[in-house]
């Protein structure tokens, strides 16, 4: 995705899609949904993290969130807004664009201008600032820790990767939380090791109990950025997707070799390993069995009630013993990456245990199975997994269908079809690799999986899978295809479990009147 995507090819998208937003500014939301997104994301977090696209409108939508915080009184949870921005002209762009959604949202100004602000020093600091009736005020101030001291309210940190000292910045700032305030920290990337990076990195991981909002350019554009531009323009462009893609064309081309990080939210200069192989083999243990079946290419020409009945006597082999080991107590989740023949695919079930270690019971590799047998196979491990709490699948490519009957038969409350993009590993290997350095996970102790998980590596920040491939076990190809399923299930393990409401039928059946299987479990609780 990204800058991958031709001109061509995003004009055709768009036209599949169609306008985002209205083309009459009486009827048109002045917000777009990524910048909705960030007010939402800051009303239930104490601290918000943004990570975006340049020049995409986000500071204009934290400006609305401000105004409606500043603007009301203080039962309705008003206070201060302090804006810190790394210029004076950004302050100003701020306080303007403040201005204006006090118009448009109804909010009384009682006075704006420029003001000497108190921060401690015995010259105090010149700062912006737009006061409201309701007793709140909406102030923009320079990147200087000591501005925020003794202060309360709602602290918004812009272009925060480019601020002269981030972590003393946000640990003033965070103070302010313990009163009731709120952090929203925006920015465009400026290096993996930015603290900026680093700090999205670790919410990501799970290490961090912050909000984390990210779009790129082509989501701005899908929610409607040229559409808004054009709007503003007063008739000089018109949208059309061609003439959105032309735009789009040329953007990515000014920035050349900084469009990924500029444009596509990829921090630069990241390099190394995801996983180093001494972490990977300190999380293995001998005692869990992969299961490995590869058939032949004229396997697929027999008939399918030949197929099927093979299939259905390896299942009752090799996976029910496996499967009948596992405890009924435990919540179990699954991640399966697709492959047909020049790829594998995996099928990597998760054991949460009370400690809240994912254990790996059993891993299955299938090489050369047609399409309905790996549908039979699936179907085979999930139906008996205990207390099953989700399932996500690669639904790239031809994996679609397998991902779509799976769907079909435990429905979207069970399962996930993810496709598999920049933005997907960049949320979803975070958590994955943090499990490996807490102890937190077990993995098979076998050579082809353990060199299929430390094989992905960090291009310009992003997890990236190298498209060498390597012969494993009987000479089969591999293609980290154990890496992309255990983070799926990953994945799939940290996932809220679905709630089922049903009405259990109390009598002599349930034992000592208390029966809570489910119908459809195979007698086992489900989550």
């Amino acid at each position: 995705m990204g800058r991958e995507i031709s001109r061509d090819a995003w004009a055709e998208l768009r036209r599949q899609q169609g306008r985002a937003t209205s083309d009459d500014y009486r009827t048109t939301q002045p917000l777009l949904s990524y910048q909705g997104e960030i007010s939402r994301v800051s009303a239930a977090h104490a601290v918000t993290f943004v990570e975006k696209s340049r020049r995409t409108g986000a500071t204009f939508g934290a400006a609305a969130d401000g105004v409606l915080r500043s603007g009301s009184t203080r039962e309705a949870g008003g206070m201060d807004t302090l804006y810190i921005g790394t210029s004076a002209d950004m302050a100003k762009e701020f306080v303007d664009a403040s201005g204006f959604w006090a118009r448009i949202l109804g909010h009384a100004i009682e006075a704006q201008g420029e003001i000497l602000f108190d921060d401690g020093s015995e010259k105090g600091i010149k700062a912006t600032r737009i006061d409201f009736a309701s007793g709140f005020s909406v102030v923009a101030l320079p990147s200087r820790p000591r501005v925020l001291r003794g202060r309360q309210g709602f602290v918004i940190i812009d272009e925060a990767a480019f601020v002269d000292n981030l972590p003393e910045m946000l640990k003033a700032a965070i103070a302010l939380t313990m009163w009731g305030g709120k952090v929203l920290v925006i920015s465009t990337h400026n290096g993996a090791t930015n603290p900026f990076a680093e700090t999205i990195a670790n919410i990501r991981a799970g290490k961090l109990p912050y909000g984390l909002v990210r779009f790129d350019l082509d989501d701005a554009l899908r929610a409607g950025l040229y559409e808004r531009i054009c709007l503003v323009s007063n008739g000089r462009q018109v949208w059309s997707p061609d003439a959105e893609a032309d735009w789009r064309e040329n953007l990515i081309r000014t920035y050349g070799d900084g469009a990924d990080e500029e444009l596509f939210v990829v921090p630069s200069q990241g390099s190394g390993v995801v996983l180093s192989r001494a972490l990977v083999e300190a999380r293995t243990r001998a005692d869990i069995p992969v299961i490995r079946l590869s058939k032949p290419a004229s396997f697929k020409l027999l008939p399918a009630e030949d197929r099927e009945q093979e299939i259905a006597a390896w299942c009752e082999r090799e996976l029910a013993p496996v499967l009948a080991d596992l405890e009924p107590g435990e919540t179990h989740a699954l991640g399966v990456d697709f492959g047909r023949v020049a790829d594998l695919s995996v099928m990597w079930p998760l054991a949460i245990k009370k400690s809240l270690l994912r254990h790996t019971p059993f891993l299955v590799e299938l090489h050369n199975v047609p399409f309905e047998q790996q549908r039979q196979i699936l179907f085979f491990i999930a139906d008996r997994l205990p207390r099953r709490t989700g399932i996500k699948l690669d639904a790239t490519g031809n994996g679609a269908y397998l991902a779509e009957v799976a769907t079909q038969r435990y429905g979207e409350a069970w399962v996930e079809e993810v496709k598999l993009s920049v933005g997907w590993y960049l949320a979803e290997v975070a958590p994955f690799k943090a499990a490996f350095e807490d102890g937190a996970i077990t993995v098979p102790a076998d050579a082809d999986v353990v060199r299929d998980l430390a094989t992905p590596v960090y291009r310009n920040g992003v997890p990236t899978i190298p498209p060498l491939r390597q012969a494993g076990e009987g000479g089969v190809k591999r293609h980290c295809d154990s890496f992309v399923a255990g983070v799926l299930a990953y994945a799939a393990s940290r996932a809220d479990p679905a709630l089922i409401e049903y009405t259990p039928a109390y009598g002599a059946e349930a034992e000592d009147g208390l029966g809570f299987d489910m119908p459809g479990s195979g007698g086992r609780t489900l989550w």
